[in-house]
């Protein structure tokens, strides 16, 4: 049964997901607020995390900032009563997958548990060979930027991105393969998170001007090396 690490300060609203969730099969692990919460998943790793955004003492922003520093992969579902762009895009940058606004409908949430819990991450190549890109070294297995002495580990999905972006380098890398790829399917939400995946890797290159990811309107992105 897939476990489910629900961090919810408002009790009601907890009780009512934990059962509802119980009810349909799934292991419920529920914290009040955000330091039990990420307590609960250092010790229990479940397989799919849904937290409240704004909580006393750790929020669900922060919590997703200390849960991606250990885990690159676990979805994390945000539930909020905040629905301005900047917190979504904010809500992407730190790692979340999904974003669902209360009061929403449980059969929604479900639904898009369910969702997260069928993709699975691709698998990086086997080869250690690095590649190089511009002047930088990307190492796609060990999922490592290089340049100069610095180095930049990046997440999983960062990795994948950049991997494709090179093999597709000077050609148009289509969006909807992307999404359909690495994110399980090409959504409203899931090609916000893929934009912001985008502005991540710009940023770790921009200490080559040579470099570019160009952004082709409907269709996709463009590695120019």
């Amino acid at each position: 049964m897939p476990t489910v690490l629900l961090i919810e300060d408002e009790p009601a609203l907890g009780m009512i997901v934990r059962d509802s969730l119980e009810v349909r099969g799934f292991t419920v692990l529920y914290a009040s607020e955000g330091n039990e919460g990420l307590t609960f998943f250092r010790q229990h790793q479940p397989d799919i995390v849904v937290a409240d955004v704004m909580m006393p003492q750790m929020d669900g922003f922060t919590l997703a900032e200390h849960i991606r520093q250990e885990n690159s992969d676990v979805p994390i579902i945000f539930l909020t009563a905040r629905s301005q762009t900047a917190d979504v895009v904010r809500g992407f940058e730190l790692g979340g997958n999904d974003y669902l606004k209360k009061p929403f409908s449980l059969d929604e949430l479900i639904v898009r548990i369910n969702a997260l819990l069928r993709r699975k991450p691709a698998s990086l190549p086997s080869s250690t060979l690095e590649l190089t890109i511009g002047r930088y070294q990307f190492d796609p297995s060990k999922q490592k930027l290089m340049l100069g002495g610095q180095t930049v580990l990046l997440s999983h999905r960062e990795a994948e991105l950049l991997r494709r972006l090179y093999e597709q380098r000077n050609q148009v890398l289509e969006r909807s393969t992307v999404l359909t790829e690495l994110w399980g399917e090409d959504s409203f939400f899931n090609g916000r998170s893929l934009d912001v995946f985008i502005t991540k890797l710009r940023r770790h290159l921009r200490e080559d001007a040579q470099i570019q990811i160009i952004n082709i309107r409907g269709i996709g992105y463009k590695l120019i090396v």
